[in-house]
């Protein structure tokens, strides 16, 4: 099937199999590599990118499902001029990843709650469920909670150095 994606606001016109999952033709056809594929069974999240603006499991999706659909990868976090992303900086100082590759997923995910609701920061609770829905085997979680807290603070003009609960 024909279909175009528009992947980090560059369109992408691909002929694709219907039974092609989207992480794949991530992968595969628009060469993005950050998306990675962990369990492709939408448990680990660590393929986890935002479709119009909505985090889900590409390796749950299928490509020509996203026909028309702006895609956002981790490639697609960075500023224009190449500049981190906030929750890219946070993931740095706050040493939240450790092998890296559950990490696209996480900044996905998160990127998607914060732009859907910058105030997430104010409720631990709710960084502590989107943290839970991703799986890493490396940092106990507590870097990343941290990270994603530190993130949301610095774009709603917070104090970067409140993270504690």
């Amino acid at each position: 099937m024909k279909i175009t994606l528009t992947v980090n606001g560059e369109a992408y016109p691909l002929d694709v199999e219907p039974r092609r999952i989207l992480a794949d033709v991530l992968r595969e056809d628009c060469r993005l590599t950050g998306t990675h594929l962990g369990c492709e069974h939408g448990i680990c999240g660590a393929c986890t990118v935002l479709v119009d603006g909505e985090a889900v499991r590409s390796c749950l999706m299928f490509a020509v499902q996203c026909d028309g659909s702006s895609v956002r990868t981790v490639e697609g976090l960075a500023g224009p001029e190449g500049e981190p992303h906030p929750l890219q900086r946070a993931f740095s100082a706050e040493h939240a990843l450790q092998c890296g590759f559950c990490t696209p997923g996480f900044l996905m995910v998160a990127a998607g709650a914060l732009e859907a609701d910058p105030a997430i920061g104010d409720s631990p609770e709710r960084v502590d469920a989107l943290v839970g829905s991703n799986i890493c085997r490396c940092t106990g979680y507590e870097p990343i909670r941290r990270a994603i807290l530190q993130a949301a603070r610095e774009q709603t003009g917070g104090e970067r150095d409140a993270g504690n609960r």
